[in-house]
């Protein structure tokens, strides 16, 4: 057993959260060299590699052309937000989020995966109840922003309402994670034309989604500041 124990290193040069993080992103730019994103879309992949410690997800993160503009004019103006997980809905930070655009609130987040009328419906059809969420927010739909992070049955009811009703979100982080219609899901998302930030196979997360629109606040902020 070693007689010192490791914290007395920071005590003895004091670094606080921000420090750390700050540290952590010069760690990470100092190692992912030779990428091929834009400033902006490095914010995003930098922030999903500082989540995980993963540098493999570079060769994952997908843009359309438009995500970037698209996202971060949508959350200037307040634009909904729904989330397929009540684990997203908790991450988001309201200090971030009412950074970019003070109208923001809790009222602003929508979940529905948990609500009774949306478990009764699972109940009967022998549907997953992701997918009457889904639909449940069919209102927030056009011109929100949708965070995809566990439930790709959510994701392929999307695609079909663009698909079949003509809905436009303003953007869709599609990020869901498993082993069951999750690559197809994405796949099929990519081809519609709607802005998006996908992870491509079968990672994601919750996390990852929550990072995803953390550094869309923070492009905003550095806009902001400029």
């Amino acid at each position: 057993m070693p007689d010192t124990a490791l914290i007395h290193s920071l005590l003895a040069r004091p670094l606080n959260g921000e420090q750390i993080e700050e540290l952590s992103f010069s760690c990470i730019d100092r190692e992912a060299t030779g990428h091929t994103f834009t400033p902006d879309q490095w914010q995003v992949v930098r922030r999903l590699i500082h989540t995980t410690a993963d540098f493999t997800l570079m060769d994952l993160v997908c843009f359309s052309a438009d995500a970037i503009a698209a996202g971060t004019a949508a959350l200037r103006k307040g634009s909904p937000i729904f989330t397929d997980s009540n684990m997203i809905r908790s991450g988001l930070s309201q200090a971030r989020l009412g950074s970019v655009c003070p109208a923001y609130g809790k009222e602003s987040i929508f979940c529905h995966v948990a609500d009774e009328d949306v478990a009764e419906d699972a109940r009967c059809s022998g549907l997953p109840r992701s997918l009457f969420a889904m639909r449940k927010a069919r209102a927030v739909v056009d011109g929100g922003i949708l965070l995809f992070g566990n439930a790709p049955v959510a994701l392929l009811e999307l695609n079909r309402m663009i698909i079949e009703e003509g809905v436009r979100p303003a953007l869709v982080v599609a990020m869901p994670v498993g082993f069951v219609h999750v690559i197809e899901s994405k796949d099929e998302l990519m081809k519609l034309g709607v802005p998006f930030i996908a992870l491509a196979g079968r990672r994601g997360g919750s996390p990852l989604a929550v990072a995803t629109l953390h550094a869309l606040c923070t492009i905003i902020n550095k806009q902001i500041c400029a």
